[in-house]
């Protein structure tokens, strides 16, 4: 189905939906009217994925909620992965999406797809300045060009904005299954023990959710200790504590997304960067005491360009629907 020819007019209430490995968050929105933000989001629900059988059926429970999607038969999906012969293609998810079938259970005019960083884009646009957090003090000041919205979640997502004419143009990408380059000789150790579990350890596989879990149990490997902690809040609180392998890997976790972020900003020539949310969140009080400044800047030659990107944190739960809506309505303005 061609997205663009198959809009309805935007003037109606529809459903945006953010579906991750982990939570899915469920909006209904409108485009803004005058004096409103570009989408206005009239309900928004979060949920945890592996609480329901499908995704079919979050949007059952939400659509059934307080009437609160009445009357609405249009939903626009922002999740990882692409789309191949009707399906997701996504290895983070608990369930597979089928859009015809998302369309024929849930009696659904429309089911539209979106890479979830291709809608990030999209909402970076969106968001106000209290929606985020300048990461670069004295780097706040961008110049016309591109934009890499770039985070850390279940996965690792990144997309670039592109100026064009009056518009954007947002590149999906799926830079998380790059291949991880160390920085240095204990990362090497840890590139190591990474191979001997698979023969491809992709960025994604330390920078993330999981890839925190992965960085704090080679650690534990490399220096014969027992791993005692299994999710990523748990290693972030045991750091904030003290324990001294809990917060190696969460320094090491915030150092080498500053290194992919000087990657993907010196490849997409960007000039400014946002960070949606994920796990950063949580880890933010962890930057100043790691290298993550200095390595988005160890790029050699390039390091006067990078000093001039300034780098955001935003941090606003409904990033993801605002992002879906905010691409579904300006297709449906072109259709």
């Amino acid at each position: 189905m061609s997205a663009a020819s198959k809009l309805a007019p935007a003037a109606s209430p529809f459903i945006a939906a953010d579906v991750g490995g982990t939570h899915t968050r469920v909006g209904l929105v409108r485009a803004g009217g005058p004096g409103e933000s570009a989408v206005a989001v009239l309900a928004h629900r979060k949920y945890v994925c592996a609480d329901y059988p499908s995704l079919s059926a979050i949007l059952a429970d939400f659509l059934a909620g307080a009437g609160a999607g009445a009357g609405a038969d249009r939903v626009a999906i922002a999740c990882a992965g692409v789309v191949l012969d009707d399906a997701v293609i996504n290895s983070n998810l608990p369930w597979r999406i089928s859009l015809s079938e998302l369309r024929r259970e849930l009696g659904l005019r429309e089911v539209l797809f979106i890479n979830d960083f291709q809608a990030a884009a999209h909402a970076a646009q969106c968001m106000a300045p209290g929606d985020s957090t300048l990461l670069t003090p004295g780097v706040s000041d961008a110049a016309p060009g591109p934009v890499l919205v770039i985070g850390p979640g279940t996965g690792l997502g990144a997309a670039v904005r592109i100026p064009f004419r009056d518009a954007t143009v947002v590149l999906p990408t799926e830079s998380g299954h790059t291949a991880f380059a160390p920085g240095g000789a204990r990362e090497i150790e840890i590139l190591r023990w990474m191979q001997q579990r698979g023969a491809h350890v992709s960025t994604e596989h330390l920078v993330s959710g999981p890839g925190l879990v992965n960085l704090y149990d080679a650690l534990c490997a490399i220096d014969g200790v027992e791993p005692s902690l299994r999710a990523p809040a748990a290693i972030t609180q045991a750091a904030r504590r003290g324990d001294a392998i809990a917060r190696e890997a969460v320094l090491t976790f915030c150092a080498l997304l500053g290194s992919v972020i000087g990657d993907l900003t010196v490849v997409s020539g960007a000039k400014a960067v946002f960070i949606a949310g994920g796990i950063l969140p949580q880890l933010k009080d962890f930057l100043d005491a790691s290298a993550f400044r200095e390595r988005l800047l160890n790029k050699g030659a390039m390091r006067p360009v990078l000093e001039r990107v300034p780098v955001r944190l935003i941090e606003n739960e409904q990033l993801g629907v605002i992002g879906a809506a905010s691409w579904y309505l300006e297709h449906a303005n072109e259709a």
